[in-house]
C-alpha cells in the first residue's frame, strides 16, 4: 500500500480547519458547552465519537467514489 503523505497532512489540517470553527465563531458559548460535554456519561461519549467515526468513514467513501 502506498500512502500519499501529502494527501494525509492536508486532511489533518483539514481536521484542524473544522476543529477550529465552533471555537472562532462560537467563542462566548463554547466554554458552557464543554462543561456540559464534560458532564455527560462516558457511554454517551462513546456513542458520539463511534458516530462521528462511522461519519468520517463515510465521508471518506463517498470522496474515494469520486476519484477516479
Amino acid at each position: 500500500m502506498n500512502i500519499d503523505w501529502s494527501l494525509l497532512i492536508l486532511a489533518v489540517g483539514l481536521a484542524f480547519v473544522f476543529e477550529g470553527i465552533p471555537y472562532f465563531l462560537f467563542a462566548e458559548r463554547m466554554p458552557l458547552m464543554l462543561i456540559r460535554l464534560a458532564e455527560q456519561p462516558p457511554k454517551f461519549l462513546r456513542f458520539i465519537g463511534l458516530a462521528a467515526i462511522i461519519l468520517g468513514l463515510l465521508v471518506i467513501s463517498f470522496g474515494r467514489s469520486l476519484h477516479p
